[in-house]
Protein backbone atom coordinates (compact mmCIF):
# COMPACT_ATOMS: atom_id res chain seq x y z
CA UNK A 1 0.00 0.00 0.00
CA UNK A 2 1.30 3.42 -0.99
CA UNK A 3 0.81 6.14 1.63
CA UNK A 4 0.32 9.78 0.68
CA UNK A 5 -0.28 12.81 2.89
CA UNK A 6 -2.58 15.54 1.62
CA UNK A 7 -2.59 18.89 3.39
CA UNK A 8 -5.76 20.96 3.09
CA UNK A 9 -6.10 24.63 3.99
CA UNK A 10 -9.83 24.55 4.73
CA UNK A 11 -11.99 22.90 7.40
CA UNK A 12 -12.92 20.10 5.01
CA UNK A 13 -12.76 18.96 1.38
CA UNK A 14 -15.42 16.95 -0.43
CA UNK A 15 -14.45 13.38 -1.23
CA UNK A 16 -14.82 13.85 -4.98
CA UNK A 17 -12.60 16.96 -4.90
CA UNK A 18 -9.98 15.21 -2.77
CA UNK A 19 -9.59 12.38 -5.28
CA UNK A 20 -9.01 14.93 -8.06
CA UNK A 21 -6.71 17.10 -5.90
CA UNK A 22 -4.54 14.09 -5.02
CA UNK A 23 -4.49 13.00 -8.71
CA UNK A 24 -6.02 9.58 -7.96
CA UNK A 25 -8.57 10.21 -10.73
CA UNK A 26 -8.35 12.29 -13.87
CA UNK A 27 -11.82 13.85 -13.87
CA UNK A 28 -14.79 14.52 -11.64
CA UNK A 29 -16.77 12.03 -13.72
CA UNK A 30 -14.25 9.29 -12.98
CA UNK A 31 -14.35 10.17 -9.28
CA UNK A 32 -18.15 9.97 -9.29
CA UNK A 33 -18.16 6.52 -10.90
CA UNK A 34 -15.47 5.06 -8.64
CA UNK A 35 -17.20 6.41 -5.52
CA UNK A 36 -20.64 5.15 -6.60
CA UNK A 37 -19.20 1.71 -7.35
CA UNK A 38 -17.96 1.47 -3.76
CA UNK A 39 -14.25 1.48 -4.66
CA UNK A 40 -13.41 4.25 -2.17
CA UNK A 41 -12.96 3.67 1.56
CA UNK A 42 -13.18 6.48 4.10
CA UNK A 43 -11.65 5.57 7.45
CA UNK A 44 -11.75 1.91 6.41
CA UNK A 45 -15.44 1.84 5.42
CA UNK A 46 -16.93 1.92 1.93
CA UNK A 47 -18.37 5.34 1.08
CA UNK A 48 -20.70 6.02 -1.85
CA UNK A 49 -21.38 9.70 -1.07
CA UNK A 50 -19.19 11.84 -3.32
CA UNK A 51 -20.04 14.97 -1.31
CA UNK A 52 -18.85 13.43 1.96
CA UNK A 53 -16.85 15.98 3.95
CA UNK A 54 -13.29 14.81 4.53
CA UNK A 55 -11.54 16.50 7.45
CA UNK A 56 -7.98 16.42 8.79
CA UNK A 57 -7.39 13.08 10.50
CA UNK A 58 -9.47 11.12 7.97
CA UNK A 59 -7.98 8.50 5.66
CA UNK A 60 -9.21 7.76 2.15
CA UNK A 61 -8.23 4.61 0.27
CA UNK A 62 -8.59 3.96 -3.45
CA UNK A 63 -6.91 0.89 -4.90
CA UNK A 64 -3.44 0.59 -3.44
CA UNK A 65 -3.19 4.25 -2.33
CA UNK A 66 -4.10 5.51 1.14
CA UNK A 67 -4.43 9.26 1.62
CA UNK A 68 -3.96 10.76 5.08
CA UNK A 69 -5.54 14.20 5.31
CA UNK A 70 -3.82 16.81 7.47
Amino acid sequence: MREQTVKIQTEFIKLEALLKYAALVGTGGEAKIRIQQGEVLVNGESCTMRGRKIRPGDTVTLGDVRLSVT
